[in-house]
């Protein structure tokens, strides 16, 4: 079963996608919009990723959630389930092909703090980057389940390096 996208070499123009989308997300979260980061692995140079930019808004408060859900539907954006208590996850298709993804965490949230350490290891550490990416492109070809069997295979990695941080 394929996967949400096919994983492609990385592309320079990732960041300028993302660069693209927060000026389309940054009004819709007003003044509750705390920091925006460009996550997963299209933020990461050199690193092989499916092209689908992940965008990650810290907010101070999640009360505005069904607004920023009418809004974010304006935006072509839909509701995806939630990841976990204040981590809601948000997925935009342009054509039938994914092109974004949106999480939406309180300030202060673990996965939050985790994603931005996650990236910000790869971007400094080339062999474990290209671990990573063989893994991913390992996971890719003997996939038959799906995008849940593909993030299931990620896990152990993405959290033995997380405990290794400290």
């Amino acid at each position: 079963m394929p996967l949400t996208s096919t994983i492609e070499p990385y592309d320079r123009q990732w960041p300028q996608r993302y660069a693209d989308e927060v000026r389309r997300l940054t009004p819709v979260f007003g003044a509750a919009l705390v920091d925006i980061h460009h996550v997963g692995s299209t933020a990461v140079p050199g690193l092989a990723a499916k092209p689908e930019i992940d965008v990650l808004a810290i907010v101070d408060v999640t009360g505005g959630l069904d607004e920023w859900t009418r809004s974010l539907q304006t935006l072509g954006y839909r509701r995806g389930g939630d990841l976990s208590p204040g981590h809601h996850f948000f997925k935009r298709d342009v054509d039938g092909v994914r092109t974004h993804k949106l999480h939406v965490c309180r300030e202060g949230h673990p996965t939050a703090a985790e994603m931005l350490r996650f990236r910000d290891h790869l971007r400094r550490h080339p062999g474990d980057r290209m671990s990573y990416q063989a893994l991913k492109l390992a996971l890719e070809r003997d996939n038959t389940e799906g995008i849940r069997e593909y993030l299931a295979g990620k896990g152990p990695f993405i959290r033995s390096l997380l405990r290794g941080l400290g």
